[in-house]
């Protein structure tokens, strides 16, 4: 039985086509069209509709990459079902370079949006109403904020079953059970049954390759989960993953200078010093303590403290905390170099991404 044809920003994509669909935005105040760029690759057989969307914070750019290695991969021409894929949601925030649009409203607590109200609902609206709509699953690919940076991990509503699954398949170690949050696109997605996995990984503004390795390898693989794309025969089941049962931001006990003392990932026991703070124009120092064992998954990178900023997150387990940090281990030493020539890490312009 083919796949159907969908109906994208007015244009009729069939089974087997590809094509790149401009969806009108607001302009510019130069008089300067906006457009949001959907790739829409509808493959012949019937499947799933994943949507992939990276910069609704428009500074957070890795997943500008993530999406344009999948797009490259060759077994994209086996495709069962629909990949709508948008690198850039928040154009106004990337343009300039900023989390938010230029009412300075953040895209991520605006939807489901409205035709007629500010700039961000206005965007919220168009991808809620022209693309969502369409969609049986979603990835949103997200970073940490400036100056931020966070261990590759998978933020979703583990009470259903579903998203649970797919969380297990993407391969993060680190698995969080996050609340949804008003406005969100998570919740818009909630609202309509949509699963919805959250990927949060490196910096804001900043490529980080170790997190697009791992976010790009995620996607396939939670396609291949889907039936979207064909299982490797030598493909190795993902190993239990361990749900994190909490977390939470270790903050600074006074203003100062800061020596970070452990890395990102590391297994810390309770009262480990974290980092000390210094008075920059005196002698003293005071130490920053871990509160209980856990995993560090996202730490500042700036060191100019005020009192009260969050300096480190860090992710509790009740149980299995050995496994995870020797999954954490084993993560890094899968991402940070490629296992073999189809790794789907590194692409140019005669090459592609074969996994």
């Amino acid at each position: 039985m083919p796949n159907k044809t969908v109906c994208i920003g007015g244009e009729q994509i069939a089974p087997g086509e590809s094509r790149t669909v401009d969806i009108p935005l607001a302009a510019m105040y130069t008089h300067t069209d906006v457009g949001l760029t959907v790739h829409v690759i509808n493959g012949k057989r019937p499947g799933p509709c994943l949507l992939l969307t990276a910069v609704v914070h428009g500074d957070e750019i890795n997943g500008v990459e993530i999406i344009r290695r999948v797009l490259g991969i060759r077994e994209l021409a086996k495709l069962r079902g629909t990949l709508l894929a948008i690198p850039v949601v928040n154009v106004h925030g990337f343009l300039n370079q900023s989390r938010y649009l230029p009412d300075g409203r953040d895209l991520n607590r605006s939807f489901p949006g409205s035709q007629k109200g500010s700039l961000a609902g206005r965007v919220a609206y168009t991808l809620a109403n022209e693309i969502l709509g369409h969609c049986t699953h979603c990835i949103d690919l997200h970073t940490g904020a400036r100056h931020r940076t966070n261990l590759p991990q998978v933020r979703v509503d583990l009470s259903q079953e579903e998203t649970r699954d797919l969380a297990v398949a993407f391969g993060s170690p680190v698995v969080l059970d996050a609340k949804l949050r008003e406005g969100s696109l998570r919740q818009a997605a909630a609202d309509q049954q949509i699963p919805l996995l959250l990927y949060e990984a490196g910096e804001a503004l900043r490529f980080d390759e170790f997190s697009i390795r791992a976010g790009t390898r995620g996607v396939i693989n939670v396609m291949r989960e889907l039936e979207m794309l064909p299982r490797k025969s030598r493909s190795k089941k993902p190993s239990d993953v361990a749900i994190a049962d909490d977390s939470r931001w270790v903050r600074a006990p006074c203003s100062g200078v800061m020596r970070t003392m452990v890395r990102l990932g590391a297994r810390v026991k309770k009262k480990t010093i974290l980092a000390y703070i210094t008075d920059p124009v005196g002698l003293t120092q005071v130490p920053v303590y871990s509160p209980a064992e856990a995993i560090v998954i996202g730490l500042t990178n700036l060191p100019l403290i005020h009192e009260g900023e969050a300096l480190f997150h860090l992710a509790n387990y009740s149980k299995q905390i050995h496994q995870v940090a020797d999954q954490v281990v084993s993560f890094h030493d899968t991402f940070g170099t490629a296992e073999d020539e189809d790794e789907p890490f590194f692409i140019g312009e005669d090459d592609s991404l074969e996994n």
